[in-house]
């Protein structure tokens, strides 16, 4: 099992449970294991490969922070690279950067810690909570219902993947326009 999600990084309980010809009960005992190791973590539905730690010391690729694991955002490339960024705020701005080369997005339930996909994510812009990271503060949701329900008590804006992308795109420059190297576009 083990070999089998560190060579796809993310799979589904029940892809595991087919081609194990195991029931699902049997790979979430199976899984324990790995997870309490640190190995894989649990997404929605499945679990991911964890990137050793070694491969996430570089830090941001646009600010050069290391993030909050409640905030860091994800990039799965094609060419088998996985860039973090600490926060969605960079990672959205990353994801536009890195188009056509991007496989898979994951970031983080900004309340459960959970792995999820960013394009089907929610994100709420500028709350007034300071969480310590790139600003205008973006945070992430699995669902829209939480993030309205944040934003009842914190403030903000609720945009989509695509939404949220679009704000920040014209903003990237102002943003990160002190970072070497960095082009928005």
């Amino acid at each position: 099992m083990k070999a089998l999600i560190q060579q796809h990084q993310t799979m589904r309980i029940s892809e595991l449970s087919k081609r194990l010809q195991v029931s699902e009960m049997t790979v979430h005992r199976d899984l324990k294991p790995l997870i309490e190791e640190g190995l894989v973590s649990r997404t929605y539905g499945g679990v991911e490969w964890k990137t050793p730690v070694e491969n996430q010391s570089r830090g941001c690729p646009l600010c050069e922070r290391t993030g909050d694991q409640r905030l860091l955002y994800r990039l799965m490339l094609n060419d088998q690279q996985v860039e973090t960024a600490c926060c969605p705020h960079c990672g959205l701005i990353r994801h536009r950067q890195k188009r056509g080369q991007v496989v898979q997005v994951l970031c983080q339930d900004f309340f459960t810690n959970t792995t999820i996909s960013a394009e089907h994510a929610w994100f709420v812009f500028d709350p007034q909570v300071e969480i310590g990271c790139c600003h205008p503060q973006v945070v992430s949701f699995a669902s829209k219902e939480t993030a309205e329900r944040f934003i009842v008590g914190f403030g903000g804006s609720l945009h989509s993947h695509a939404s949220a992308s679009d704000q920040l795109h014209g903003n990237a420059r102002a943003c990160h326009s002190s970072q070497k190297g960095v082009d928005p576009s």
